[in-house]
């Protein structure tokens, strides 16, 4: 039930409109002044105002200005025996929902009423789907309790609050865009458009038009004028994911909007001008990129101002066993199961295992888990072969004077000496990745 506020010093004129909107389904709230007034709002949530403009204690449009100011959501409707143009007009330029004259509100006050209240439910809907949002995409819900993703989680906050451009780093499936929408929504950009694109899907003449738009006829197909994705993204945020795989080309026309806002359409001459907030991410190794000729470097000093590392889930074990609860839990109430429990030997093989391709991997395995399972307890006979047998790959107590101890030992100073980047570490060793990954699973390495 909406409640409506009446305001107004003539008691009999006050009592008769509320009788009349009581039976209109609403709940009347009376004040015969502004003093009283306030002290009902701040007792009560108020959906509309009914105001009288002429109050002993004041101006009913000054009011309204003051209440709106205080209460957005709030409509003010305003009511006088003695409608003028500049009333009305001021009614309005103080966000007053309209503005009518005494003795034509039986006629027009509850049709009124009805559109204001309509007004009013629906702001409420959009806050509550926006603060809906904003939970779903802050910092809480990233799970994990390990240094690693602690010390991701706190720079990402730190970085939030500002403008600056941020680069994350990580391989796949380590939930770069769960950070980029988390920054994002944690910003004072939070209430505009989050607009994010996987920069490896698209050729490099498609990814122009996607990001930066096209005029008709640029080109065979642009039957229509195409908005690019920084205008969508204008006042807000634009996520450029993998942002390695971009075309040279086109990083020159990025590194334009980087430094001055701006950059032309597909068919234009003239610059179109944007306020956007970049984050980018990549799970390749720019340095390496840039001494390749693949990528600019002034762009990556511009692109790397704040630079956060996202651990891969072998680097966060302690965090599975929270991961893999909350995901069947998700799981268990998409398929309408009965809750169930992780028995520890199923959450050791999923802590045992290597997860190349990390959270995204291990939610794929727990809902396969969970479409198989039919018992009280999630059991190890649910997991795929691979992982069912992982248990048995524990490490190994090596010999010092082994064979294998010295590969393990030179395998492990490489990886040191890249900083754990596997590509580098496989060209170094002169073997192939797909070798290097298994020797790092058969070894256990870090």
């Amino acid at each position: 039930m909406n409640t409506i506020l009446l305001i107004d010093d003539e008691e009999k004129l006050r009592s008769l409109m509320a009788r009349i909107l009581s039976l209109e389904g609403f709940n009347i709230i009376q004040a015969e002044n502004i003093k009283t007034a306030w002290k009902k709002i701040a007792l009560q949530e108020i959906d509309v105002v009914v105001c009288d403009v002429k109050l002993p204690d004041g101006s009913g449009l000054n009011f309204s200005r003051a209440l709106k100011e205080k209460f957005p959501a709030i409509e003010i409707i305003l009511l006088t025996a003695y409608g003028n143009i500049p009333d009305g007009v001021q009614a309005i330029k103080n966000n007053a929902f309209d503005y009518i004259t005494k003795g034509d509100d039986n006629n027009k006050i509850i049709p009124l009423l009805y559109k204001a209240v309509e007004k009013v439910n629906l702001t409420k809907r959009i806050l509550q789907l926006e603060q809906q949002v904003g939970k779903k995409y802050s910092f809480e819900n990233i799970l994990g309790k390990s240094k690693a993703i602690l010390q991701s989680v706190a720079l990402a906050e730190k970085v939030a609050k500002t403008d600056a451009t941020v680069l994350l780093l990580g391989e796949t499936g380590t939930g770069k865009e769960v950070f980029a929408q988390a920054i994002h929504f944690a910003s004072d950009r939070n209430n505009k458009p989050f607009v994010a694109i996987n920069c490896s899907a698209f050729s490099k003449d498609l990814l122009e038009s996607e990001l930066f738009g096209h005029k008709a006829g640029s080109f065979t197909g642009a039957t229509k004028d195409k908005k690019g994705l920084f205008e969508e993204a204008n006042k807000g945020t634009i996520f450029l994911d993998e942002i390695g795989e971009m075309a040279v080309e086109l990083q020159a026309k990025l590194l334009r909007v980087l430094e001055s806002g701006e950059f032309i359409k597909i068919g234009e001459t003239t610059p179109s001008k944007v306020n956007v907030r970049i984050i980018a991410a990549t799970n390749r190794d720019l340095s390496k990129e840039i001494e390749l000729g693949n990528f600019r470097e002034d762009l990556y000093y511009r692109l790397s101002v704040f630079t956060i590392e996202i651990p891969a889930l072998r680097d966060r074990k302690q965090d599975i066993p929270e991961l893999a609860n909350y995901f069947a839990e998700i799981f268990i109430a998409k398929t309408n199961k009965r809750s169930f429990k992780l028995s520890k030997e199923y959450l050791q093989a999923l802590e045992n295992h290597s997860w190349k391709g990390n959270i995204r991997e291990l939610k794929n395995v727990i809902e396969r888990s969970v479409i198989l399972n039919d018992k009280e307890v999630l059991s190890i006979d649910s997991l795929p072969y691979e992982l069912q047998h992982s248990s048995n790959n524990s490490q190994k107590t090596l010999s010092a004077f082994s064979l294998n101890s010295a590969e393990k030992l030179h395998i492990q100073k490489v990886l040191n000496h890249t900083q754990g980047n596997k590509a580098e570490a496989a060209r170094l060793l002169e073997i192939g990745i797909a070798t290097l990954y298994r020797k790092i699973e058969e070894y256990k390495l870090q």
